[in-house]
């Protein structure tokens, strides 16, 4: 799998950390920047990982700022990109079980380094469950591109 990992300024340790781990578990990393704890602006880089995830130039994303919150809101404005704020083990099956995240938002400030470990662990491995959840992503497919109903 390809997974390509960006970060704020305060995201920058982390994001090193997160590519030795996709790198542990036999996948490739991509870094998407920035390289430098100089400071920029978080939608810039969420841009770049999300355009790619969407258009399926990558499997992905992974976004890390402050919160993850920022980056979050910039991914889900791309078509196809189901990007999920995850701060614990049971946020980051979840978001993979029944949403199918294809892009991970952590922040840089939350979480520690053994609960860093859990969640990739756990995100890259978790597969979709499909079924209900499949319906349910069917419908926001719809909301993308227009064609729900209200």
């Amino acid at each position: 799998m390809k997974i390509a990992v960006a970060s704020d300024h305060r995201g920058i340790d982390m994001k090193i950390r997160i590519m030795d781990m996709i790198r542990s578990h036999g996948h490739e990393a991509q870094d998407f920047g920035p390289n430098s704890t100089e400071s920029v602006d978080y939608p810039d880089y969420a841009s770049k990982v999300s355009a790619a995830v969407s258009q399926h130039q990558i499997d992905r994303g992974i976004l890390i700022c402050g919160t993850g919150i920022g980056m979050c809101i910039v991914a889900n404005k791309f078509n196809g990109v189901r990007a999920a704020p995850v701060h614990d083990e049971l946020t980051a099956e979840l978001s993979r079980r029944h949403n199918d995240a294809n892009v991970l938002c952590l922040s840089a400030d939350l979480i520690g380094e053994q609960a860093l470990e859990r969640i990739m662990g756990i995100w890259l491995k978790t597969d979709f469950e499909g079924g209900r959840h499949a319906r349910r992503l069917e419908k926001v497919r719809e909301i993308e591109t227009g064609k729900a109903q209200a």
